[in-house]
């Protein structure tokens, strides 16, 4: 399933895999200058090629190797020879190879499937990836995955935040993400002035009236509903979490009722995920024990 919308000259591709008529667990990529920004999930890959037909596509960056955002690259360069795909070094293997190096649970092969091998080039931070008419820095932005890039294009204030930053305030982590590191990541790109904001999924915001686009050496703080208010809300909310997490902890409280007490009742994601998506999980990233193997 595929919706398409343009925001500022920058083509948007809402893509899910259709389960009972309707799109589950929504992804997005992002189309500009021929410059694909992640390619959605491998259920939805049909979708997305049909959509590219006619577009010129020179390059392919993906913003990290989970399989939401990498399910069209192998389809696309074997339909495309020579199409150039770029991510970070630790993100190749898995392109390579998704199917030996990056197991899927049961529910991310129902959601997402499995992706098709593909080739790609390392980038690097403070990498300048060229277009036509634009210039897209590459910030090296670890924590929701240790291979994870966002950039940025300074002309038009284009910030696309692949899973970095996807709105709201999250009652629930998955296993492996570090929570430290998000939110230094979050703080490494509110920095930059953002006249809009791409998640890789969620709502695209645009700087509001009262966010002034100038360079900041620290967190701005700016009127609600804008690209850099949302950030600075997302950051406060993840560090006062935070903050109470490890009080409640210093106190003695297990992390069982720390979810409870500050997470509210348990979620369906929860159930559907077996656990590896979870309040519980949340809790423990914030103690430095949310590993694969807890």
């Amino acid at each position: 399933m595929l919706m398409e919308s343009i925001h500022d000259g920058v083509t948007r591709y809402d893509l899910a895999r259709s389960i009972a008529g309707r799109g589950r667990y929504w992804t997005a990529a992002y189309l500009v200058d021929g410059l694909l920004i992640d390619s959605g999930c491998a259920h939805s890959a049909p979708d997305l090629i049909q959509a590219l037909v006619g577009e010129p596509l020179a390059r392919i960056v993906n913003t990290h190797s989970h399989e939401d955002h990498i399910g069209a690259n192998g389809l696309l360069q074997w339909g495309r020879p020579g199409l150039e795909i770029l991510a970070h070094a630790a993100a190749l293997p898995i392109l390579a190879d998704p199917r030996r190096t990056q197991p899927l649970q049961p529910y991310r092969r129902v959601f997402w499937g499995w992706p098709e091998p593909s080739v790609a080039r390392p980038v690097v931070d403070g990498t300048i990836i060229e277009t036509e008419h634009y210039r897209f820095r590459v910030i090296y932005t670890p924590g929701h995955s240790p291979d994870h890039l966002c950039l940025y294009e300074a002309e038009r204030g284009w910030l696309f935040s692949g899973d970095l930053f996807v709105g709201g305030q999250d009652r629930a982590l998955r296993a492996g993400y570090d929570i430290w590191e998000i939110i230094a990541s979050l703080k490494r790109i509110a920095r930059f002035p953002a006249a809009w904001l791409f998640p890789g999924g969620a709502r695209v915001r645009q700087r509001s009236a009262a966010e002034p686009l100038v360079p900041s050496s620290g967190i701005r703080r700016a009127a609600p509903g804008g690209a850099a208010a949302d950030l600075t809300a997302k950051i406060a909310y993840l560090e006062e979490l935070g903050e109470r997490i490890l009080d409640l902890h210093r106190q003695g409280q297990g992390v069982t009722a720390i979810s409870r007490a500050l997470l509210g009742g348990p979620m369906w994601v929860e159930f559907v995920t077996l656990g590896q998506f979870s309040r519980r999980r949340l809790v423990l990233a914030y103690l430095g024990k949310n590993t694969q193997g807890e």
